[in-house]
């Protein structure tokens, strides 16, 4: 109940806000575009929790809620200039964090709140057909803090069935270090920080997109997501148990794991206007890494129009990927090799998911449910199964002002 009065307050905030905006800037014309209010609840159980060493429960609860305020105006020369706030909320337990120290709660994880502000400029110059912008964001839990920036760039053809686009991002993270209770101030293999150090991780990115109307029916997309970590990748409170032992009374090291990864990921997007109620929309991506990590998704929706305002989409995605050398189950790991880096952290194995859902949308330009601003609604679900025995529930609830 406190979740859902604390949402209500801060959306309400940010309507008094945006109407105060509007009023001050009514001579710039400074307009509300639209208020999006997102909320969703997420669960999964499993039982190769990483903290224990690919062993152990790893129960999850998430509540998030995210308010984005978006307000728009034209200069003189008819461009256009957008600008977006956005603040985001997650509330999350976890079950397997507790165990970085059995005797107490070691960590905020295991009950912890991340809040998430965003903002953002876009100039659209509505001649040209090209787009140019760039925002900032804030990220902050208990023992992680990130501050991020991008730079976003497009540019379409004058008849609009072209477009390019590129976004640049950087993402500038620290980490406060949790090391396992039976690990501090001990041996831990040449771990290269200690209990409370920071320690950054830095990621950069490169998207780039090429859309294309093929004619009335189809439309494709070619993607690329180019990007590139540094720092600690590894989590120090996840344990790794060796087969031979480490020492009489700690069989196990935190996880290692190189401290570089080069990522790229290359989809291909398609859209087929079927009938004028049905849309089929396709998704494929082939990713690989410098940690030779090789991945397939292969995803399918199928929107359908009950009526002009209704429409249900059921989905299904695939996912395999072959899992990363480092990787190796509880015990399995052994000292004789003389492994630089080491994880038992099953997201890391060979493994194969499937997830499959529908989203229920509404849309009226006279309001839904007696409140006249109301545009949209959207009800998505979403269920989640991987062939390790990981198990997902996700609910989300979409609103949407105008």
């Amino acid at each position: 109940m406190k979740k859902v009065i604390l949402s209500v307050a801060a959306f309400m905030f940010f309507m008094n806000v945006a109407k105060a905006q509007t009023d001050s800037t009514a001579s710039r014309k400074l307009k509300i575009d639209e208020v999006d209010f997102v909320t969703s609840y997420y669960h999964q159980d499993g039982d190769h929790s990483a903290v224990t060493g690919g062993v152990g429960n790893e129960r999850l609860n998430d509540f998030g809620t995210s308010i984005d305020l978006q307000l728009s105006r034209f200069d003189k020369k008819l461009n256009k200039h957008h600008f977006n706030f956005e603040l985001g909320i997650d509330v999350y337990s976890s079950a397997s964090s507790d165990k970085i120290d059995p005797t107490t709660i070691s960590s905020a994880s295991s009950g912890d709140v991340r809040v998430y502000p965003s903002a953002s400029y876009l100039f659209e110059n509505t001649k040209r057909k090209y787009s140019l912008g760039g925002g900032l964001s804030f990220s902050n839990e208990f023992d992680y803090t990130s501050v991020g920036g991008n730079l976003v760039y497009s540019k379409a053809t004058q008849d609009g069935n072209r477009e390019f686009t590129a976004k640049a991002s950087v993402f500038l993270d620290t980490w406060k270090i949790l090391l396992p209770i039976e690990l501090r101030n001990r041996d831990n293999n040449n771990f290269k920080y200690k209990q409370g150090d920071s320690a950054p991780r830095n990621s950069y990115n490169l998207a780039l997109g090429v859309t294309q109307v093929v004619n009335k029916e189809l439309q494709v997309s070619l993607l690329a997501d180019i990007g590139y970590q540094t720092g600690q990748l590894g989590t120090a409170y996840q344990r790794v148990y060796f087969g031979d032992p480490v020492n009489a009374n700690i069989p196990f090291y935190s996880e290692k794991l190189p401290d570089h990864r080069f990522k790229l990921p290359i989809g291909l997007r398609a859209n087929y206007f079927l009938t004028d109620r049905i849309i089929l929309r396709s998704f494929y991506r082939y990713y690989t890494d410098s940690w030779k990590l090789t991945a397939h998704t292969a995803e399918l929706e199928v929107p359908y129009k009950i009526t002009p305002f209704v429409s249900i989409a059921p989905y299904y995605r695939f996912y395999s990927q072959n899992g990363v050398d480092y990787f190796k189950a509880k015990g399995e790991h052994m000292l004789a090799d003389k492994e630089d880096y080491y994880t038992s952290d099953y997201d890391l194995s060979k493994f194969t998911s499937n997830m499959f859902g529908a989203n229920f949308r509404v849309m009226s330009a006279k309001g839904i449910l007696g409140i006249k601003s109301l545009n949209t609604l959207e009800l998505r679900y979403g269920y989640y199964n991987r062939n390790d025995g990981l198990k997902s529930h996700l609910v989300t609830l979409a609103l949407k002002f105008k």
